[in-house]
């Protein structure tokens, strides 16, 4: 397990490893954006990606000691021919802490985290219409991939076999 712990002097926000009792207030902040309430799969999620292993980060942040967010990641190596790369799959801020430097400060650690495991690039998908998560994103250097997502409804017939 590597220890994360990063403190930005300027915002004031700590960066560090979850642990499992944080999981109540990730899942509260998860539903609180979402409107749905996972517990489930944010156990299996802190599970697998808990403890800063592996290439594999599950980072919150603490703002005057409270979780002001969280952010996971991984390394992934190959995926369609891809060399390994840096993945956010989740980035979820307090709405009452925005514009205080949170997510920045949690997307900066865990490229850190990324560079130091030796890759080059870090990737996320969102969805299109998600302007904010999108503005973020796009402000902190990120543009368009090569890679273009596809998908398919399988709940209206798709290809059956």
């Amino acid at each position: 397990m590597t220890k994360i712990s990063k403190l930005n002097p300027e915002s004031g926000n700590l960066v560090r490893c979850a642990v499992a009792g944080d999981l109540p207030r990730i899942i509260e902040l998860d539903k609180q954006i979402s409107g749905l309430d996972k517990p489930d799969y944010w156990q299996e999620s802190f599970r697998r990606f808990g403890g800063a292993k592996d290439g594999r980060y599950f980072l919150v942040a603490e703002k005057d000691g409270l979780i002001a967010g969280f952010i996971v990641g991984e390394i992934r190596a190959w995926e369609f021919g891809s060399p390994p790369g840096g993945w956010v799959f989740s980035l979820t801020v307090d709405p009452d802490t925005r514009l205080g430097g949170v997510a920045t400060d949690m997307f900066n650690t865990i490229c850190d985290c990324f560079r130091k495991a030796g890759v080059n690039k870090v990737h996320t998908m969102t969805d299109r219409d998600n302007i904010t998560v999108m503005a973020f994103f796009r402000s902190q250097g990120m543009m368009a991939g090569r890679s273009i997502p596809l998908e398919m409804d399988l709940s209206d017939g798709g290809i059956s076999s």
